[in-house]
């Protein structure tokens, strides 16, 4: 018998953010503003800032993934051979990550050290469930030396651009966040899982920038001599970072409802801080009341999606029905919202295209879950964890479209303080900033759809 859980209560937070369901836009810059640069030059899409984000993609969601699995592993859970598969597939990407830049040798070489490490996180949970304190410590004591091996693998394929020892050191925070989300959620600190999750998925943002930034600056020609640490970069990642947690803390959330898991409380607070993370840069940079405004405008969409997840647990065919038809008709005002919003840089067709994606992937991802279709659950589940980089820079480039000033500089941003460390928060104040002016447009276009409504 499953847990009954009070979906409206815990789910009306829940960030099913229609405003950030886009697909990637092609957005048209000025083309000259006096003494100032050439606002095209200006850009979040380049061929560093991509492979950035290639690497923040595959290294957030390996965090994800893992800590995900081990899950399920301690559980016994019936998912947990595709949720291994899902994060096998996710080395696989960034295997062909390293050898499209290093050659197959090293992309073998990669393979082969990653996949151990996964392999010793595997062997951490067994010995925990088998309640083998030796087994664990053998488990650390092996991460211990694969830590010290990678940073040296890294540091030599870089030519000395990332150093060891800093190296080392951000691959041990990598190694205390998922192992510490791990044994927080055995003991049933729920509250700290789910906080370590969020910051193992954090960290390996900072990950991304600091190897991408090297790898940059070692093939400057493969990459066209572009940056991946400019402020419109930044802001990418930024926003790359906030909507992807969204999609696979939203995946999880639903999971763990469908199961009336005893962390579903957890996993949804989780999501609803992913979504103040989203929301407090209107509430800083243009008050409380517009602030409420957004968060009020949240609340009729997501009410859908906690009726689809009711009306599943209810065996109630035609209440879904009319949840989807709800979002439906959300999808296609809230795409004509942002093409005003944005003043065309975001058009409502391919807006409301974008959405309609996400809605299939989310719920195509709980349908499938709570069939035990295991495997296309987490197909589905990355599937939307990889759309939602195709929103961040879509989005980010809309934003930098409306205020090319801001970000007209090809100067690097401030680079974590380990090579593989830090966190990926440096270019959130002039997202915030930027955000200020789009708040403004925003909001005045949220009351000329709100009018038009209320007069046809």
């Amino acid at each position: 018998m499953k847990k009954q859980i009070n979906w409206k209560k815990s789910l009306i937070a829940l960030p099913m953010s229609a405003a950030l369901m886009l697909p990637t836009a092609t957005v048209t810059f000025a083309d000259d503003h006096g003494d100032h640069e050439k606002m095209s030059d200006v850009t979040v899409s380049t061929p560093a800032a991509d492979l950035r984000a290639t690497l923040d993609q595959s290294l957030s969601e390996h965090a994800y993934l893992a800590v995900v699995t081990m899950q399920k592993g301690i559980e016994g859970a019936e998912d947990f051979d595709a949720a291994a598969a899902a994060l096998e597939g996710n080395t696989q990407d960034l295997t062909a990550a390293i050898a499209s830049v290093y050659g197959d040798e090293a992309g073998q070489k990669f393979e082969s050290m990653w996949s151990e490490h996964i392999g010793y996180f595997v062997d951490y949970v067994k010995a925990t469930a088998e309640e083998d304190e030796a087994g664990r410590e053998e488990a650390l004591s092996n991460l211990d030396d694969y830590r010290e091996d990678f940073s040296m693998f890294l540091e030599t394929a870089t030519g000395e651009r990332l150093e060891a020892s800093s190296l080392a050191e951000g691959l041990q925070m990598h190694v205390n966040q998922l192992i510490g989300a791990f044994d927080n959620y055995e003991e049933g600190d729920f509250d700290e899982a789910y906080q370590k999750l969020r910051t193992s998925i954090d960290h390996m943002y900072g990950v991304g920038k600091g190897l991408s930034t090297a790898i940059t600056d070692q093939f400057p020609d493969k990459f066209e001599n572009t940056n991946p640490a400019t402020p419109a970069a930044d802001l990418r990642a930024d926003l790359n970072h906030l909507l992807s947690e969204h999609a696979a803390l939203a995946v999880l959330a639903m999971q763990k409802g469908g199961d009336g898991a005893e962390d579903f409380e957890n996993a949804a607070a989780a999501l609803s801080n992913n979504t103040e993370d989203l929301t407090a840069a209107i509430t800083s940079v243009y008050g409380d009341e517009a602030g409420q405004q957004f968060e009020d405008m949240w609340s009729e969409h997501i009410g859908y999606f906690v009726d689809y997840v009711e009306a599943t647990g209810a065996g109630d065919e035609e209440a879904k029905e009319q949840a989807l038809t709800a979002l439906d008709g959300y999808r296609a005002d809230f795409s004509e919202f942002l093409d005003t919003a944005t003043e065309g840089g975001l058009e409502a067709e391919a807006t409301a295209e974008g959405l309609q994606m996400h809605v299939n992937q989310l719920t195509g991802s709980f349908d499938s879950y709570v069939d035990g279709d295991f495997d296309a659950a987490y197909d589905q589940l990355r599937e939307a964890y990889a759309h939602m980089y195709g929103v961040g820079e879509g989005l980010s480039g809309a934003i930098v479209a409306q205020n090319p000033d801001m970000f007209a500089s090809d100067m690097p941003s401030e680079m974590p303080d380990t090579g593989l460390g830090g966190t990926a928060d440096e270019g959130l104040n002039a997202w915030m900033i930027a955000f200020a002016s789009m708040a403004a447009v925003l909001f005045a276009a949220m009351i000329g759809v709100r009018k038009s409504k209320n007069n046809a």
